[in-house]
């Protein structure tokens, strides 16, 4: 497991090592960050290089290759190119769910963060939003050499911008929570997997059904904006210390985020009714699958 330099010191000298590529990521990084103001990119951009890779490898090798003989006919009988690349898309999603989730439940009792909500700092949100930046950076590529919809190159792109300036440090207190909302495209994956699998209308997609309209609900909608009230407070309470793009910015772009949680959730139960109810209509003309964006809810 590769833990960033400045990490090394609270795990067991067992559990961490260097890479000979570290040393020459870290001068790469060195002169963005010094233009960027983002001092703590160069110790964590190794891993940041070493996820994007990671992620996508799994999108390109990986999956199709274990894929093709888990699922040989689901998977066997996706012919065009967005429907096999989709199916690796969300591969890597429920990939990236099960790294990021850990990480960033790790950051949350830290109290250097709790004392200082918006510019303290603590290496393991490091670590999280260097896997997170490694994904997002993977999903706003994704989205530009296989273009299906602006909006998912949007949603990768105003991703990977934002978690990156954590690295200033800004936000280390919300990134790892806002975070936490990947816990429900678990259920969100699981869902269109039984779809592909030939399980439209099962028990085991009714149960999956209720856990993620359940999970959701819980973490996206209630969660969400309760940590948003508290978001908006802690940039007002800095407002004297923040340029006003900032604070309009970092404002407008979670209460849209919140609000597409909103839509997303109410299209979600109309899809999920589609699959046992035969008079229920979706809100769109998606003919399989939730009508969300492939990628959006997982972020």
């Amino acid at each position: 497991m590769y833990i960033p330099d400045g990490f090394q010191g609270s795990l067991p000298l067992s559990m961490s090592f260097s890479l000979p590529t570290d040393r020459p990521l870290r001068a790469l990084a060195q002169p963005m960050a010094n233009l960027l103001n983002l001092p703590h990119l160069p110790d964590h951009f190794p891993l940041l290089v070493y996820a994007f890779i990671l992620f996508t490898s799994v999108h390109l090798v990986i999956s199709p290759y274990l894929s093709a003989r888990i699922f040989p006919i689901s998977y066997g009988k996706l012919r065009s190119k967005r429907a096999i690349n989709q199916w690796n898309i969300q591969v890597v999603s429920l990939f990236h769910v099960f790294i990021v989730l850990p990480l960033a439940l790790a950051c949350l009792g830290s109290d250097t963060l709790k004392a200082d909500k918006l510019w303290g700092w603590d290496d393991r949100v490091g670590r999280t939003v260097a896997v997170a930046c490694g994904y997002f950076l993977w999903d706003t590529l994704d989205a530009i050499f296989n273009f299906d919809d602006l909006g998912f190159l949007i949603h990768g792109v105003s991703c990977f911008t934002l978690y990156m300036m954590t690295f200033r440090p800004f936000l280390g207190y919300y990134a790892p929570r806002f975070l936490t909302w990947e816990l429900s495209t678990i259920f969100l994956n699981i869902h269109r997997f039984l779809d592909k699998t030939g399980h439209t209308g099962s028990s085991a997609q009714w149960l999956n059904g209720v856990v993620l309209l359940s999970t959701f609900f819980s973490v996206r909608i209630v969660y969400g904006w309760y940590l948003t009230l508290d978001f908006m407070h802690s940039l007002y309470a800095a407002r004297a210390e923040l340029p006003t793009i900032y604070l309009l910015a970092f404002a407008l772009g979670n209460l849209t985020l919140n609000g597409l949680n909103l839509t997303w959730f109410y299209k979600m139960i109309f899809a999920i009714r589609k699959r046992f109810d035969g008079e229920s209509k979706p809100l769109t003309g998606a003919a399989n699958g939730i009508a969300v964006p492939a990628d959006a809810s997982a972020h």
